[in-house]
């Protein structure tokens, strides 16, 4: 039994137990990482489910506060339009009963002083509220933070923006009517020219003038802003959210350590890389909104620096950005629980498969063993059936190659043969007419046994060859040779086949039949395609040497060599390109089993170019490998 049946056997005895083995450790390694990589995935499904979720709630936050101060922002000017609107309607209602009582004793001029007089003094939202009158000229008939522009047109006064509001005035007192309006005027308070202010202008009818006030925008502002923030010191949710609020000049106007409020948020420090972080949230916010991530040095409720997510948003007209954000560490908490809860599933997971796995484990031995026994001793059947036949199929491969032989036997018997039919009808002749001399009597004798011995030798040959038994003998490789070419020789020699050999003596001990066997058929091949092609020389080359511990034989012939098709094919049993009556497809097939089984070398074919002579030839080389 060779290596290659061992190992098939091993294979049989041990697959079984060795693959159920190595499945269970397969799967419980499976069951294992698939819970590690659920787990992986589910930290990560749970960290990006925290960040989404406060996210959300850190938008919405931000968004609720926004949305608080834009509806205090139009509702307060809204009371603050319909503030305005009552103090000149006041005005108004004052000015009416005073012409109403004074009409019928005063002049139109003095009433209007009187009407000045009263309305001058009236102050109200500290200070800052007056009331004006102009006429239908864009004049100022009242103006009492500055008396220096009564009696002046302002027809052709400009605020900063370029608007001329006298002119609106004017349109109100010439239409009778009353309106809202919004330009830039100096705010008393603070002395700023460019102080945008709401009024209310009401045409007054006696004097063909409008009485009007206003608020400015600032002050009004000032007001809104603080109720914001007061508003917005109370908010807070979750463990440790609230609202910071931090103007465009880094001012913090709200956070939840009051020590920080009114100072720059450079100067608190409460961020690693402060400088870059407050500038990246501020440009945020002036473009609309955004999230950020950053360190902050102290977390509200343990102090330590904390990575964090914030989501600002702007609200330009007051130079404001709002936010809000959640901390990352929190999500730890969810995680560890997660990974505990996993963690104890797994562990009755594994537990379960691994007694599951040794039960499985025994019963799938017991059976694999009954099987891997079964499949040994048909194997062993096979064996020995394939050895059988193989060895029918070796004979019958000499068998097919006996009618050569007998041929060639016919072939190299003829000169001999006629060697000694001379020489025996020379004796007799030369002993009737009394001319035979010992000399010739010694000489033809001598011929007649070296004939004989050759022919001796040759029967010899041939009986060995047919020879069943399968005996190892030490030979010379170069001996085997000529056995195998003197078998050949006469067809070789009809068909002009001229033989080219370049041997090194090289001895080994294998089974030499086998081996002349081998020679024999890929020499009958050559011999067969270098038959059928029409060429001036027809050439086989032997060559025999020795690398380290092999023999290396190659035998080559220039017949163009084995089709594309068919070189992967002509080591197949029964494959042949010969009509039936002259081939029977398995003189390679049993070339490659004496050489791989018997002799525990390899054979290979290949087409090859090569030159002889001058010429350039193209034929197929067989290259036999045998370890000595």
């Amino acid at each position: 039994m060779n290596n290659k049946e061992q190992q098939i056997l091993k294979i049989i005895k041990y697959t079984p137990s060795t693959f159920i083995l190595i499945s269970s450790i397969i799967v419980t390694l499976f069951l294992y990482f698939e819970n590690k990589k659920t787990f992986l995935k589910e930290k990560e499904e749970i960290e990006k489910k925290y960040i989404l979720e406060n996210k959300a709630i850190a938008q919405d936050e931000v968004n609720r506060v926004y949305d608080f101060i834009k509806h205090l922002q139009k509702t307060t000017e809204n009371e603050l339009k319909e503030s305005i609107k009552n103090r000149v309607y006041e005005a108004h209602t004052i000015a009416t009963a005073i012409y109403d009582k004074y009409k019928d004793e005063k002049s139109k001029e003095e009433i209007l002083d009187i009407i000045k007089t009263t309305l001058n003094d009236f102050r109200y939202n500290q200070g800052r509220g007056y009331f004006f009158i102009d006429n239908i000229k864009g004049e100022k008939v009242l103006q009492p933070p500055n008396k220096a522009l009564e009696g002046k047109s302002l027809l052709d006064y400009k605020d900063a923006n370029g608007y001329q509001f006298m002119h609106s005035i004017v349109k109100t007192i010439a239409d009778k009517t009353e309106r809202y309006d919004q330009y830039y005027w100096e705010n008393p308070n603070s002395k700023v020219n460019n102080s945008r202010k709401i009024s209310f202008y009401k045409y007054f009818e006696p004097f063909n003038v409008a009485i009007g006030s206003g608020e400015y925008v600032e002050e009004f502002e000032k007001q809104i802003q603080k109720k914001a923030l007061d508003f917005i010191k109370l908010v807070h949710y979750g463990k440790s959210g609230y609202i910071f609020i931090i103007n465009y000049d880094g001012v913090y106007l709200n956070h939840i350590r009051p020590e920080y409020i009114g100072k720059n948020a450079i100067e608190n420090n409460d961020t690693v890389n402060i400088q870059k972080v407050i500038s990246d949230l501020i440009q945020i916010s002036k473009n609309g909104e955004g999230f950020y991530s950053y360190t902050q040095n102290k977390k509200p409720d343990t102090n330590l620096p904390t990575q964090k997510i914030s989501f600002v948003k702007g609200l330009n007209d007051w130079g404001w950005m709002i936010g809000t954000g959640f901390y990352e560490d929190e999500i730890n908490e969810t995680i560890k629980k997660r990974e505990q809860e996993l963690n104890e599933k797994f562990d009755t997971y594994v537990k379960n498969i691994f007694i599951l796995s040794i039960f499985l484990t025994l019963i799938l031995l017991f059976i694999s063993k009954y099987i891997s026994n079964f499949f040994t001793n048909k194997f062993n059947e096979y064996k020995k059936e394939l050895n059988k036949q193989q060895n029918i199929l070796y004979q019958q491969s000499k068998m097919a190659s006996m009618g050569e032989m007998i041929g060639n036997i016919a072939h190299q018997w003829r000169q001999p043969l006629s060697t000694i039919t001379t020489a025996s009808t020379g004796i007799l002749l030369e002993k009737e007419f009394g001319l035979l001399k010992d000399e010739t009597l010694k000489d033809s004798l001598n011929k007649i046994n070296n004939s004989a011995q050759y022919l001796s030798n040759t029967i010899d040959d041939f009986r060995n060859f047919f020879n069943p038994e399968k005996i190892k003998n030490h030979f010379l490789i170069s001996t085997i040779l000529k056995k195998t070419l003197d078998l050949l020789s006469a067809q070789f020699n009809s068909q002009n086949i001229e033989i080219i050999k370049n041997i090194e003596e090289i001895e080994m001990n294998s089974y030499e039949n086998e081996l002349i066997q081998a020679f024999i058929n890929i020499l009958n091949n050559a011999r067969d395609e270098l038959k059928n092609k029409d060429i001036k020389q027809k050439l086989i080359f032997i060559s025999v040497s020795k690398n380290e511990n092999q023999a290396i034989i190659k035998i080559k012939d220039n017949a163009g060599g084995i089709t594309k098709e068919n070189i992967n094919k002509i080591f197949e049993p029964y494959f042949t390109t010969k009509h039936k009556s002259q081939g029977t497809g398995i003189g390679l097939y049993m070339t490659e089993e004496i050489i791989v089984r018997h002799l525990k070398g390899s054979i290979k074919a290949k087409n090859k170019e090569f030159s002889y002579e001058n010429s350039s030839y193209v034929g197929a080389e067989f290259t036999i490998k045998i370890p000595l």
